[in-house]
């Protein structure tokens, strides 16, 4: 099972036909650079932005932000072009569109395989359709690649007649149901975009809400988002401190041959330790990247 605990707090999408934005990225603070051929690129400059793309991954210089490429579907006339192209360009991962069943992430893998991808290359699947949601267990499961799913909830809201809502209730099963399966297969998984770039409330409140759903962060479409996501996806500096009060107070009660201790009247068993680890490691991952020369 696929595990990590690395910073994921902010996945900005960078359209790859926009050469400025790609450069762009590099001085950006997010951990995450999505570079779009799909739906951020127009028809007619797929070809071009695939190459652009390309090239800026190979050429480097996005220091520890993790670079991700979002291809087009196989069943577009780009896809097998996009695969082909991306495996060895030295991308973290390659983002799947619209994957809904086993056998569209195989037939990706296949591909990327065939045209030299290398071991560690990760696959990060789209799940943005109501069959994707009924499948979402054999999809987690469907290769050792899979690493994270990210919530496509625009083109699902309008596949489920549903409505963009302040709580996104209409969503609730849909997330829930993502979420589950990722923790159960041990993969990543980010929270949807908020399409309302002057709604600076809502967008904050849709962060908070995916933070408590259990996200590891969000899915962003313009760079001023960024430093809010950063903020709500990772842990307070309290509850940093209360993590690490749990570690010590259980280490030094199983010095004491007692395997359970109360701290702040609070009765701490070694479930609540595997999850204040976490969380220190997160935090640590987060300074360790804020301090040296990634996503500042």
């Amino acid at each position: 099972m696929f595990q990590s605990t690395r910073p994921r707090r902010s996945a900005l999408y960078t359209p790859g036909s926009n050469l400025r934005a790609l450069e762009k990225g590099k001085t950006l603070p997010a951990d995450v650079l999505i570079m779009d051929l799909e739906d951020a690129v127009a028809p007619e400059a797929k070809r071009d932005a695939r190459i652009q793309v390309v090239n800026a991954v190979k050429a480097g210089g996005y220091g520890a932000r993790e670079v991700v490429i979002r291809v087009n579907g196989l069943n577009t006339p780009w896809g097998y072009g996009d695969l082909a192209a991306v495996a060895e360009a030295g991308a973290a991962a390659i983002l799947i569109p619209k994957v809904e069943s086993v056998e569209t992430v195989r037939q990706a893998e296949t591909v990327l395989v065939a045209n030299g991808a290398p071991e560690d290359l990760a696959l990060w699947c789209m799940m943005e359709t109501p069959r994707a949601m009924l499948n979402v267990e054999e999809i987690a499961g469907s290769s050792r690649r899979v690493q994270c799913f990210v919530m496509g909830t625009s083109d699902l809201t309008k596949d489920l007649h549903a409505v963009h809502t302040r709580d996104r209730l209409p969503l609730v099963t849909s997330l829930g149901l993502c979420m589950l399966a990722a923790r159960a297969y041990g993969l990543a998984i980010l929270d949807g975009v908020h399409l309302d770039l002057d709604d600076d409330a809502g967008f904050e409140a849709a962060c908070r809400q995916g933070a408590e759903m259990g996200f590891d962060g969000k899915t962003l479409i313009h760079p001023k988002t960024i430093a809010a996501a950063n903020t709500a996806f990772a842990p307070a500096p309290a509850e940093v401190e209360w993590s690490r009060r749990i570690i010590a107070a259980h280490a030094d009660a199983v010095a004491g041959g007692r395997g359970i201790v109360v701290l702040d009247g609070k009765l701490i068993e070694n479930l609540h330790v595997l999850n204040a680890r976490r969380i220190v490691e997160l935090a640590e991952a987060i300074a360790a990247r804020e301090g040296g020369d990634g996503a500042r």
